[in-house]
């Protein structure tokens, strides 16, 4: 190695020269581990996206604020076998066995009530309607665990616009699929089908509520709600209704199915919130899928499951604990 002295440098002796194939080498680790630390979550995601085998779907990188969290994604295998979606069955295993019954083409979808243009829109004509976003969102059930998945889509507020609300639209209601032939969950009486979710027409306006179709590059599986469904990454997870058939903006507060199935457990909004705990367990912690077994250690929930930011504010002045 040279070394600097009083009058310049001296040259060194031909054991000190490292050899130009290690040189080289160490210059591509070196290069590797940058790109590591600068681009680790974009690296997982590309393995992620690997992993699955669907009909590829692309999309740019989003520029909402809060759209990507540079988090770790949850492995394609953890987040495409571990669901609820009770349509297929109540364990988490059920989804990802039995979804494949589900037909998504054709497959149209509804729009309803307040608006000026009602009318029935094709899934091909949807994901043409705006340019395709990857989003890396947190999701948080109520259950108590968590994933981070990179999810594709844009903005539902795209959608909205196009069929111009009226003065009179407050809410958005979603409407899932309940077909009995290709759903053996709608056997069980745990709800009334189909299942109906609904957000107040601000939070379906919100930047981050995302009418998604896609996740870990590429068209969504069956068993996470395909051919299209909404994520409200700010909300538990159940708010963001699956394989969406209608679509109604109404005036009055639509009723939903968990709060019509267990209203004292499951409110219509359904933030999250670590101060606000289920009736029969806490919510100030979680449990992220793929971060070890059911005893590994938990990590702090965070309020509006880390979007407070982005939508703190459209809860301002309301009690968040009797607005559960």
């Amino acid at each position: 190695m040279l070394q600097p002295k009083d009058r310049g440098f001296v040259h060194p002796v031909a054991s000190e020269i490292t050899p130009r194939p290690v040189f080289e080498s160490r210059r591509r680790w070196i290069a590797a581990a940058t790109a590591a630390a600068v681009l680790g979550p974009r690296v997982a995601l590309a393995q992620n996206q690997a992993a699955g085998k669907g009909t590829p779907l692309a999309g740019a990188r989003s520029t909402v604020p809060g759209a990507i969290t540079m988090e770790k994604p949850t492995s394609f295998a953890d987040a495409t076998r571990y669901n609820n979606y009770y349509e297929f069955g109540l364990d988490k295993s059920d989804p990802a066995e039995h979804a494949h019954t589900l037909k998504t083409r054709p497959w149209t979808v509804a729009v309803e009530g307040e608006v000026r243009k009602a009318g029935t829109f094709g899934i091909d004509d949807l994901l043409k309607l705006a340019p395709m976003e990857e989003r890396v969102y947190r999701l948080r059930c109520v259950e108590g665990w968590s994933m981070v998945i990179p999810w594709l889509g844009y903005s539902l507020a795209e959608l909205i616009r196009k069929v111009e609300p009226t003065g009179n639209a407050k809410y958005v209601q979603f409407v899932t699929l309940a077909d009995r032939a290709q759903m053996p969950g709608l056997r069980s009486s745990v709800l009334d089908w189909p299942y109906v979710e609904g957000l107040r027409l601000d939070e379906a306006m919100n930047p981050l509520t995302l009418l998604t179709f896609g996740m870990y590059g590429q068209v969504l599986p069956n068993q996470n709600g395909a051919p299209m469904r909404v994520v409200v990454p700010w909300k538990y997870g159940f708010k963001s209704g699956k394989s969406i058939v209608k679509i109604r903006f109404v005036e009055q507060q639509p009723a939903t199915s968990w709060s019509l199935a267990a209203p004292q457990e499951y409110g219509f909004y359904s933030n999250v919130n670590p101060t606000v705990d289920h009736p029969r367990w806490s919510q100030a912690t979680e449990r992220r899928i793929g971060e070890g077994d059911l005893f590994a250690k938990k990590r702090p929930t965070l309020m509006f499951n880390g979007y407070e930011a982005q939508v703190g504010q459209l809860y301002a002045g309301m009690d968040l604990k009797k607005w559960y």
